[in-house]
C-alpha cells in the first residue's frame, strides 16, 4: 500500500472510531488468525497483541476496500523449502470402493491430516506447505488457509495461485471472514467488521461476494469453505447478533447456488468453548445449509495460566460430545484447529500428547479430519503451538503416519 493510500485508510479508521464504539480484548488474541476466546474463559493471555474492532456502516466499508494495496507476506515458519516431498495417499486419482470420499468430502475409513501453515519468508503459501510437509514426512492431505473480503490478491481472494497449485492433490479449506484485515495475514490482529447485516441484506454482493464466488465455481474441484469461523468469539466484536449472522450464512450459501457454485462443502465453524454454549446454540443455521460442523479446541496449559495438563482425548471430548448432543448428531466432526503448548520442565509431554492422537480419536468417531494449527499464539515459549522441531514434531510425524489418517483424496 502507498503511502497516500496507507494514510487515506487510516484516516477513514479514525472516522469509524469516532462514529463507532471500539469492542477490545483483555485477552488478547486467541488461536486463528484474529480469533480470541470468547469473553469469561480462564486463562487469559495478557502478554499477547491488544486488538480493536470497528463497527462500519456501508459507505465507509466501500471507501476502505478501495484503498487496500497488496500486501507482502512473512512466516513464523523458519524452515520452509521447496526439496522434494514424501509420498503418501493424496495421489489425486479420483478414489473408488468402499473408503472413497462421499460427494461432501467425508472419508469412511478414517480421518484427513490437515494443517493451517503461515507463509514463508517471501509471502509463498505453497513454499510454506511444502517446508512443513518435508519437516513432518509426509503430504498433508487438507492445506487451510485464512482470507478477509477486501477482495486484494494476498488476502482477499480465494483460490489464490498459490492454494491452487497446492489443491492439485490435496483439499483445500478457506476460511472467510466478514472483515478487512488492516495487516497482511492479520499480522496484528487489527481489522474493519462488515457486519452480519450488510451482508445479510446482499448490499455486498457485487462488490464483495460474487467475484469470489466465481472464483470458486471457476476452480471446479471441491473445497471447504468456513465462513466467520469460530463465529461464537465475533459477536462480542461487532459484528451482529447470532440471528443476523444465521441470515448472513444463508444469504452467502445462497447466494452461491444462484451463481451456480455447487463445488463447496459448507462448514460451520466454532470455538467449542463451552461458556458460549448459548450463543453456539443460536448461530446454527440449520441442517440444510451445513455440511460439516467443526470446532477449534486446545491443551493451552501454561499459555492460559493453568497447571491443568488437558491430553488430547480431554482437550477434545467435553465439546465434541457437546456439539453432538446440541446441534447435529448426523454431522461429521472437523476439528479445524488444534495443538497442544509444550511443557519446559516435562517436553515428552508434547511428544506423547500428539503420538496418542490415532488411538483417542477413534473414541470420536465422527471427526473426519484434523487440522493442526502451526502457529504460537505469543512472543512467549509456553505459547509455541508449532510442531517444527523437538518433541512436538516427533509426535506429529509420529501420528501422521497412521494408517487412518491415509485415505484416498480425491482429485475433484
Amino acid at each position: 500500500m502507498g503511502d497516500d493510500l496507507a494514510a487515506e485508510f487510516e484516516d477513514g479508521l479514525k472516522e469509524d472510531r469516532a462514529g463507532a464504539p471500539e469492542h477490545r480484548s483483555e485477552a488478547g488474541p486467541r488461536d486463528g488468525p484474529g480469533r480470541r476466546r470468547p469473553e469469561g474463559e480462564a486463562g487469559g493471555d495478557p502478554g499477547g497483541a491488544r486488538r480493536a474492532y470497528k463497527a462500519v456502516v456501508l459507505v465507509a466499508v466501500a471507501a476502505l476496500l478501495a484503498g487496500l494495496g497488496i500486501w507482502a507476506g512473512r512466516s513464523e515458519d523458519p524452515d520452509s523449502t521447496t526439496d522434494a516431498l514424501p509420498d503418501n495417499a493424496a495421489s489425486g486419482e479420483l478414489p473408488a470402493g468402499a473408503c472413497a470420499p462421499t460427494g461432501t468430502l467425508v472419508p469412511p475409513c478414517g480421518a484427513w491430516w490437515g494443517a493451517a501453515v503461515p507463509y514463508a519468508a517471501d509471502g509463498s503459501l505453497k513454499d510454506a506447505v511444502h517446508g512443513f510437509e518435508k519437516r513432518i514426512g509426509r503430504k498433508l492431505d487438507l492445506v487451510y488457509n485464512y482470507h478477509d473480503m477486501s477482495g486484494t490478491e494476498l488476502d482477499g481472494e480465494l483460490l489464490t495461485p498459490d492454494e491452487q497449485e497446492l489443491g492439485r492433490d490435496r483439499l483445500l479449506m478457506l476460511a472467510w471472514e466478514s472483515t478487512v484485515w488492516t495487516e497482511p495475514h492479520h499480522e496484528n490482529w487489527t481489522e474493519t467488521q462488515l457486519g452480519w447485516r450488510n451482508i445479510a441484506s446482499g448490499e455486498l454482493d457485487k462488490k464483495i461476494l460474487d467475484p469470489q464466488i466465481r472464483r470458486i465455481r471457476a476452480y471446479g474441484k471441491r473445497v471447504f469453505l468456513s465462513f466467520d469461523q469460530e463465529t461464537d468469539a465475533r459477536i462480542k466484536e461487532g459484528a451482529g447478533t447470532p440471528r443476523e449472522f444465521v441470515a448472513a450464512y444463508r444469504h452467502v450459501r445462497d447466494r452461491f447456488r444462484k451463481l451456480g457454485a455447487d463445488n463447496v462443502v459448507w462448514v460451520w465453524t466454532v470455538s467449542g468453548y463451552l461458556g458460549s454454549a448459548a450463543d453456539m446454540k443460536a448461530l446454527y443455521p440449520g441442517d440444510e445449509y451445513v455440511d460439516w460442523i467443526a470446532m477449534d479446541q486446545y491443551n493451552y496449559y501454561q499459555c492460559h495460566g493453568t497447571d491443568d495438563w488437558k491430553d488430547f482425548l480431554r482437550s477434545q471430548r467435553p465439546s465434541y460430545e457437546w456439539l453432538r448432543e446440541n446441534i447435529s448428531a448426523d454431522k461429521p466432526v472437523m476439528l479445524a484447529e488444534f495443538a497442544t503448548a509444550p511443557d519446559a520442565d516435562a517436553p515428552q509431554r508434547q511428544r506423547d500428547w500428539y503420538t496418542r492422537i490415532p488411538a483417542a480419536v477413534k473414541k470420536l468417531p465422527e471427526v473426519k479430519a484434523l487440522v493442526h494449527w502451526n502457529r504460537p499464539t505469543s512472543e512467549e515459549p509456553e505459547c509455541d503451538l508449532t510442531v517444527n522441531e523437538g518433541p512436538g514434531l516427533d509426535g506429529y510425524r509420529e501420528a501422521g503416519k497412521n494408517g487412518y489418517f491415509h485415505q484416498p483424496v480425491p482429485s475433484r
